[in-house]
């Protein structure tokens, strides 16, 4: 067997993990619980930016988005709902340990739900395997995590249109541009070492 027919088109990467169909359940459980645990963590490398935005910089963004990459929709949506519900419900894991409704970046969360999905399923669809497609997908993620984060922000606070998009968006272009060029490496590189492994 070839490196290229070791691994199906439509597979994401931790469907290469080796199970059997009575055990795949709990690997999936476990990935789900401990993808959660993984958000939650870097969630808390916040750099606060007092006084030009309330919203932090973090490092979620990077680790929603490979998440979603090599866990494939279903997984990286269970995931990023088990977030969402449980630091609504209290757990102290969103940016700088907050938790509850009441916090104004609560939208990139929501976002974070929908990103970790779409970029699960275009990932599912052969698109993390080469460099362009991988940028390609974290833009769309990166994306729905705006559209969601910054009219929640703008709603929230009571701030303008423009301040909202400065604040929720502009600002974080540059680190964000960083963070998809890691993962445009990361996801290719990974696959390229699976398929020489395989083959």
């Amino acid at each position: 067997m070839t490196a290229q027919t070791a691994i199906a088109p439509r597979q994401v990467l931790v469907d290469l993990i080796p199970s059997t169909k009575a055990t795949a359940w709990v690997r999936d459980v476990v990935l789900v619980a401990s993808g959660a645990g993984l958000v939650g963590a870097s969630a808390q490398i916040a750099i606060p930016l007092p006084g030009i935005t309330p919203v932090p910089l973090v490092l979620t963004t990077l680790t929603v988005l490979l998440l979603g990459a090599a866990y494939g929709p279903a997984r990286a949506a269970a995931t990023m709902g088990l977030y969402l519900v449980a630091g609504i419900a209290g757990v102290p894991w969103f940016s700088e340990g907050a938790a509850g409704m009441s916090i104004v970046t609560l939208g990139y969360v929501i976002g974070f739900l929908v990103a970790a999905t779409v970029v699960g399923a275009l990932a599912r669809r052969g698109g993390d395997r080469t460099l362009m497609k991988t940028a390609g997908i974290m833009v769309v993620g990166n994306l729905a995590i705006y559209g969601f984060g910054v009219p929640y922000l703008v709603l929230a606070t009571g701030m303008g249109w423009a301040d909202g998009v400065v604040q929720g968006a502009a600002l974080f272009v540059v680190s964000d541009l960083i963070k998809l060029v890691v993962a445009s490496a990361m996801l290719p590189a990974t696959w390229a070492l699976v398929k020489r492994f395989r083959g």
